[in-house]
């Protein structure tokens, strides 16, 4: 093989690695050329000039996506050779996700805080891909309701990649939640104590409908869910659903302990993921993840006290299972403008 047809074969690989080049940016990319050759059909030199001007935008930016993903498969391995809990953490602390649906409380003894279990949006459940493998984890307890082998102890995890949409996503991604702002509703979840919608317990604004971005984020999540699903030690299966929604949290907006997947509605839940974006600069402190360590407790987990905190990025994307406790710290915004607000474009999988 000739080293032109070896770099041919590596640009060929580039190009159909959606974390490195989009389907979206290709197109625009064969626009931009296709426009150069007619403006200057006449002139070569004008046609090599204008190529080579993009070849080096484009280079410069798609090797520095593909060593994001190079160091991201790295880590995977450096982590799975550790095969230590010291090892995990030292990878996997990033990011945060974000107030859920409406819920319903979940009992446990007093003394303890009380996780509230969010219902799933009234719209935007689209059908993510349902033909992946099954794994040969014997984790999968972590992620399914109502079975009695679960473990007691699920100790605080996720794992977070970076830069997970190119930088043209994001700005339209952020454009389109400005946009609809007057589509957005106060979040909604029962109180701990029955009898009506607490909104000291979750306070924030969702748009149950992402767009044609509901989509794109399912397909990126497809992705890379096998090497998530294996770096939290659970199990791949059948996906039979998803939810998406968009959640925009501004000054004072919280949502305290609660877990994702305890009401009958959302017990199939399994994985939670949380895409965080912002206007920028940001106009926002706090909003943190809190993870805590959580144990069963009848057919719930409830907080050990113990938890992780992860400080919201850029462009991330953070996975973790649904029966896992956490929270969101209040969030401080001076301005209070909705633009200047945390947004995440966060969803659930059901198996």
């Amino acid at each position: 093989m000739t080293p032109k047809q070896i770099l041919d074969g590596f640009s060929e690989t580039l190009m159909r690695d959606e974390r490195i080049l989009s389907a979206q940016e290709r197109s625009l990319l064969a626009s931009l050329l296709q426009h150069a050759k007619a403006a200057s059909p006449s002139d070569p030199e004008i046609q090599l000039a204008v190529n080579a001007v993009i070849a080096s935008a484009v280079g410069e930016t798609i090797a520095h996506r593909a060593f994001t993903v190079l160091g991201t498969s790295i880590v995977e391995r450096l982590v799975a050779a550790v095969g230590s809990k010291e090892g995990l953490e030292d990878t996997t602390i990033y990011a945060m996700p974000v107030p859920q649906p409406p819920g319903t409380a979940v009992p446990q003894p007093p003394g303890k805080p009380q996780p509230i279990v969010p219902q799933p949006p009234g719209h935007g459940q689209y059908p993510l891909v349902a033909d992946m493998s099954r794994g040969g984890s014997d984790a999968r307890s972590q992620a399914q309701v109502g079975v009695l082998d679960r473990p007691e102890i699920l100790p605080a995890q996720c794992v977070v990649l970076d830069e997970f949409l190119a930088p043209q996503e994001l700005q339209e991604l952020l454009r389109f939640t400005l946009a609809h702002e007057a589509e957005f509703h106060a979040s909604e979840v029962i109180s701990p104590a029955g009898g009506g919608i607490d909104y000291q317990h979750r306070r924030s604004h969702v748009l149950d409908q992402a767009g044609s971005y509901q989509e794109l984020i399912l397909e990126r999540v497809k992705t890379v869910l096998p090497s998530v699903l294996k770096r939290l030690n659970m199990e791949e299966s059948p996906i039979t659903r998803t939810e998406v929604q968009i959640t925009a949290s501004n000054d004072g907006d919280s949502f305290a302990v609660h877990t994702d997947d305890g009401h009958d509605e959302v017990a199939s839940r399994y994985l939670t993921f949380v895409y965080f974006f912002h206007r920028e600069p940001k106009q926002f402190t706090g909003g943190e993840l809190r993870i805590h360590d959580s144990r069963l407790r009848g057919k719930q987990y409830v907080s050990e006290g113990g938890y992780r905190t992860i400080v919201p990025g850029e462009n991330q994307i953070v996975f973790f299972p649904c029966a896992m406790v956490h929270e969101i710290t209040p969030v401080q915004c001076p301005s209070k403008a909705f633009a200047d607000s945390r947004f995440t474009l966060n969803g659930w999988i059901h198996r």
